[in-house]
């Protein structure tokens, strides 16, 4: 998706999309490329992290492992 920063407030960059739904997004500046500014054009991606995904699910799993354990 790409998107215009129409104004950065207080570390908060007000996103307005250029197709699509209209509405607004917020966005912390944090998240933007160094050097943006208000009237820029960004794309916007927010990708699936599925390793990270299968590994949270590891831990969770381990954890309710030994938690089921426990109160055997």
């Amino acid at each position: 998706m790409r998107a215009t920063i129409d104004r950065i407030d207080e570390g908060i960059a007000v996103m307005i999309p250029r197709e699509g739904d209209p509405r607004p997004f917020h966005l912390p500046v944090s998240l933007l490329p160094p050097g943006c500014r208000e009237g820029d054009i960004i794309t916007v991606m927010i990708e699936r992290d599925e390793a990270a995904t299968a590994e949270a699910k590891g831990r969770v799993a381990g954890l309710i492992g030994r938690l089921e354990k426990k109160g055997r």
